[in-house]
């Protein structure tokens, strides 16, 4: 690819072209929204478009997808990946839209329709320019980001194999339409989920020391996991260790048996997320233990830190300015202490996530946060992702 300017012109010109076919795409896939790992439609509605680019493909686990397109250069090439996310969030969608999700309690309220529409928009421009590449661009098409999923099992089937680049998007509504942010180093906190059951002894409240009361002890190890952050963690690094379940007891006049509550952490450093976990442990279990019970505590790892790798930061930046003209790129986008498994993608192979503005001041409900109930887009940014995909993929590909 020897033209860099012509070819960039040449990317956002297919891209324009295939606008309608992302909007079409975009809304077909917001109106069928899928929870992770049961995106069966979406992965059909993947495969049939992929065979009708005459890119080949194949399944990785239940949902996930796999495509490939090998340039026709005479040269090998490096391999370049891209990665879109596919599933949606367990929320009741609440948009007065024609394409508003049908399947009651999901919603795409997290872009992954976009992501997942400009990844194929990116696909028909890439199919469309094989033969000025040579190399190998991997489409990953990846489930269950939401709930940390999808990830280990495309890297458990070879697809970072002489991998040289790596390459995602996400929506961010904080972002005017047009507006890439993207910046070396990290961008996304590391998220672990820990499930807590407590086994105590039930009996009468009036005669508490024949009991063991589980919601008591819960609730002291609810208020207790605070002070880890308060108390035994440095202030000026960001931890968060919330709880968002707490069930317990059968009768307002009993003491619970059992009880059990679920959280999150988020932490910055591979460090931090070690201490959190063996203190977070040691919380549960000595808490119950005082007062009598006992603590068996369940951790999912759902991603690391997501990093950014500087230098291949700085292409994309390169990049977007120059296919979409200088003033289109920031770097200061607050450090999110939301989790993106792409960081197990990036974390042996370099690479980079951009952030892909998708709000309007002129269209009010572009400007809800992500995983609101009103949560939607600026259809442009379909523009916007697809041309970055295609172009960041064949600027690597000479």
């Amino acid at each position: 690819m020897h033209d860099k300017k012509n070819y960039l012109k040449k990317v956002y010109t297919f891209a324009q072209e295939q606008f309608d076919y992302m909007v079409k795409l975009r809304r077909d896939f917001h109106a069928h929204p899928e929870l992770g790992l049961q995106e069966y439609r979406t992965a059909s509605v993947i495969e049939h478009e992929l065979d009708d680019m005459h890119i080949s493909h194949k399944r990785i686990g239940s949902t996930g997808i796999l495509g490939i397109i090998h340039g026709t250069s005479a040269a090998k090439g490096k391999t370049i990946l891209l990665r879109a996310d596919i599933d949606a969030l367990p929320l009741q969608e609440q948009n007065d839209i024609l394409f508003r999700s049908q399947n009651d309690g999901i919603m795409h309220a997290c872009g992954h329709d976009v992501h997942t529409a400009s990844l194929l928009g990116a696909a028909k421009i890439l199919s469309s320019m094989k033969k000025n590449f040579s190399g190998e661009i991997r489409l990953v098409f990846q489930p269950a980001e939401e709930i940390g999923r999808g990830a280990k099992e495309f890297l458990a089937a070879g697809v970072l194999e002489h991998v040289n680049r790596t390459f995602g998007l996400h929506s961010a509504p904080d972002l005017k339409v047009g507006i890439i942010g993207v910046k070396p180093g990290l961008n996304n906190a590391s998220v672990d989920q820990f499930k807590i059951n407590i086994k105590g002894k039930s009996s009468h409240v009036c005669a508490p020391h024949l009991g063991i009361d589980a919601l008591y002890i819960a609730s002291q190890i609810v208020v207790s996991l605070q002070g880890i952050v308060t108390r035994l963690s440095s202030p000026v690094e960001p931890i968060i260790i919330g709880v968002g379940k707490l069930n317990a007891g059968t009768a307002y006049n009993a003491l619970a048996e059992h009880a059990a509550l679920e959280g999150t952490t988020r932490t910055v450093s591979p460090q931090a997320r070690s201490f959190v976990k063996e203190q977070v442990t040691k919380t549960a279990e000595s808490i119950s233990s005082l007062y009598g019970g006992t603590a068996q505590i369940e951790w999912n790892d759902f991603t690391p830190p997501l990093l950014n790798d500087a230098e291949v930061t700085h292409e994309v930046k390169e990049l977007a300015d120059e296919l979409f003209g200088t003033g289109h790129t920031t770097d200061s986008r607050e450090v999110s202490l939301s989790g993106d498994n792409f960081a197990e993608f990036n974390q042996t192979v370099p690479g980079a996530y951009a952030y892909i503005g998708t709000s309007n001041p002129q269209k009010e409900e572009t400007q809800n946060p992500l995983h609101s109930v009103r949560f939607n887009v600026d259809e442009d940014c379909l523009l916007y992702g697809s041309s970055l995909y295609a172009a960041y993929a064949l600027s690597q590909l000479a």
